[in-house]
């Protein structure tokens, strides 16, 4: 039995293929299992704190855009 993604490791990955940087709504589009996330808001707060440890640039526009650091 695989072990479930944890909800970083999922957001992690859409952001992964993206092209350009997501919203928090673009990014909850994108999921393959939206259901494990509530909202957008949701998405927002988990890259806010990962955007706190250096992993995630916020680009503060409106509405916020989420990429990884690399």
């Amino acid at each position: 039995m695989r072990p479930k993604p944890t909800e970083y490791e999922q957001l992690r990955g859409v952001l992964a293929n993206a092209d350009e940087p997501l919203t928090a709504r673009e990014i909850l589009s994108l999921l393959d299992r939206q259901e494990a996330f509530e909202s957008a808001h949701r998405v927002a707060t988990i890259l806010g704190r990962w955007a706190d440890r250096g992993d995630v640039e916020v680009l503060k526009e409106t509405p916020y855009r989420y990429r990884l650091n690399n």
